[in-house]
């Protein structure tokens, strides 16, 4: 699993592209012509150092599984991924675009299924954000549009994933056991992002926090039923999307979390802020840095045996995947 944090927004950029700072003018072509080639080339980046960590040939990659909200193109960010890292030209592909900050579980969803339903493949799952797409000058007539640029940053990540890992080469990190997805009843237009002529036009409501808090803890209770383990919310580490501060604060309220519970993402939020799909991913790698570090000592505090990725995004939809920690059981 490998992080990459870029900030693809530059002075010399926006000089060169001035509509982009003036609101409700027509911009999307020259966004266009800059997260084309940037989308791939940033997620290739953190893909390159995730099959490097991996230690195995990337000839070994059967799938590739790429996310992005930004830069949609045809043929898709996957093909230009495949050529930028010489991947196998017979790899599988699945490019999904427009899926927003949610999607993080949705992929290790599919990564899953593909593994464990085709013996002996890798799945090469990259996300790549970049907030060009989204980005404006204020309007007074908008102000809430600014909300969604104050925190929202640039970043990529990349996973393999696979069933059966070969034991003297491969090092599993966490266990992906089930999943849950739910759509949040009467919760249509709370988050969206229409996409005009001005770019990405990202809309989120002040409704987010409270919905996500009033809908979390019974959609986690129907993904950890069959563990046995749905309401001990503190016997489980907690890999949440960034989202929001007030979004963290209302869900470690009504899950009666204990303070350190949520550190890693709000770790994460404090450095790089929300980068939506991939968000998760960079708070499943520092909850990893803090396991590996830890050892088994981290079983009595915030490393648990299980755990939870919980995210939400457009829709409103909610996102959990059950986690099983194999770090520090090899410690």
């Amino acid at each position: 699993m490998i992080r990459k944090r870029h900030m693809y927004i530059t002075e010399d950029m926006l000089k060169q592209n001035p509509n982009m700072c003036t609101y409700g003018v027509p911009s999307l072509n020259g966004r266009q012509d800059i997260l084309v080639p940037g989308v791939p080339e940033l997620g290739a980046e953190a893909a390159a150092k995730a099959i490097e960590e991996w230690g195995q040939p990337k000839s070994k990659i059967t799938h590739v599984i790429f996310n992005s909200t930004s830069g949609w193109h045809m043929p898709g960010a996957d093909f230009s991924l495949v050529k930028l890292l010489g991947l196998e030209p017979s790899v599988k592909r699945i490019m999904m675009y427009q899926q927003g900050c949610y999607v993080g579980g949705t992929v290790l969803r599919m990564a899953k299924d593909i593994a464990e339903n085709n013996p002996g493949s890798r799945v090469l799952a990259v996300c790549s954000e970049i907030t060009l797409g989204s980005f404006n000058g204020p309007s007074e007539a908008d102000p809430e549009f600014l909300v969604s640029q104050a925190f929202i940053g640039d970043g990529a990540a990349a996973l393999i994933i696979g069933a059966d890992p070969n034991a003297s080469i491969e090092r599993p990190l966490f266990q992906v056991i089930s999943s849950s997805e739910t759509i949040v009843p009467g919760s249509e237009g709370v988050i969206e992002g229409p996409l005009r002529e001005m770019g990405l036009t990202i809309r989120l409501s002040r409704s987010v926090a409270a919905l996500v808090s009033d809908n979390v803890e019974e959609h986690l209770k129907e993904a950890l039923r069959p563990l046995g383990i749905a309401g001990d919310w503190n016997s489980l580490f907690w890999v949440v999307h960034t989202g929001g501060r007030a979004t963290l604060n209302e869900i470690e309220t009504k899950l009666r979390l204990k303070p350190n519970k949520l550190e890693a993402t709000r770790h994460v939020l404090s450095e790089f802020g929300n980068m939506a799909s991939l968000s998760v991913f960079f708070v499943l790698d520092e909850m990893r840095k803090r396991l590996t570090e830890g050892g088994k000592a981290a079983m009595q505090g915030d490393g648990k045996e299980w755990g939870v990725l919980f995210a939400y995004g457009a829709g409103l939809t909610l996102d959990s995947i059950v986690l099983r920690n194999v770090i520090t059981g090899r410690t």
